[in-house]
C-alpha cells in the first residue's frame, strides 16, 4: 500500500491530513487522518476501594461527560510523568505506585495512543487545573460504582470505558 499525504488543517496539537491510498491493485481512496498527541488515562485506586472521576464539558458532544483524569502530552513527555501531571492537575491527588495497563489506539482516524495507569497508594493535594478545565468537577465513589456506569452506558468517554475496565482486570475484580 502506497500512501502520498496532503496537509488539511493544523491547530497547536492537531494536524489534520488527507491520504491518498493506492491499493496493491491500484485503486485508490482518500483517508481522513488527524495526528495528535499521545495522551496519559489515569484510574486512581483508593485502599478502600474507591476511584475518583472527573467531569467536564465535551463541546463537540455537546453534553457534560464522567471521565478518570486524563490529558495529553506535552511534547516529548514521558507517559508515566503525564500520569502524574495530570492526576494531580484534574484531582489533587499524588500517587506512589503507577500499574501500567497498556496502551490503546482511540477512533481509526487518530494517530495518537493512549496510555492507561493504574494509580494506588495515593495522598491528596491541592488540585491545579489548566484554565479551561476550572469547572471540572471532581467525585469520589467506590469503584464498583465506576465500573459499573462503563458497563452501563452511563460513562460514553471511550477511552474512560476502556481504562476502568483494565483496572478491573489488574485489580482482579473480573
Amino acid at each position: 500500500m502506497v500512501v502520498d499525504s496532503a496537509a488539511r488543517g493544523r491547530t497547536s496539537q492537531f494536524v489534520l491530513r488527507e491520504d491518498t491510498i493506492r491499493f496493491p491493485d491500484g485503486v485508490e481512496a482518500l483517508y481522513a487522518v488527524v495526528e495528535n498527541p499521545d495522551s496519559a488515562f489515569i484510574v486512581p485506586y483508593f485502599a478502600n476501594g474507591d476511584t475518583m472521576l472527573v467531569r467536564q464539558w465535551r463541546h463537540a458532544w455537546d453534553t457534560s461527560s464522567w471521565e478518570v483524569p486524563a490529558g495529553t502530552f506535552d511534547g516529548d513527555e514521558e507517559p508515566l510523568a503525564c500520569a502524574r501531571r495530570e492526576l494531580a492537575e484534574e484531582t489533587g491527588l499524588v500517587a506512589h505506585r503507577y500499574l501500567p495497563l497498556g496502551v490503546v489506539h482511540g477512533a481509526a482516524f487518530l494517530s495518537g495512543r493512549a496510555h492507561l495507569f493504574l494509580a494506588e497508594e495515593l495522598e491528596e493535594s491541592e488540585r491545579s487545573p489548566e484554565t479551561y478545565e476550572q469547572d471540572m468537577e471532581v467525585l469520589r465513589l467506590p469503584f464498583a460504582e465506576a465500573w459499573s456506569a462503563a458497563l452501563d452506558g452511563q460513562i460514553i468517554h471511550s477511552g474512560s470505558v476502556t481504562a476502568l475496565c483494565r483496572a478491573a482486570h489488574a485489580l482482579k475484580l473480573l
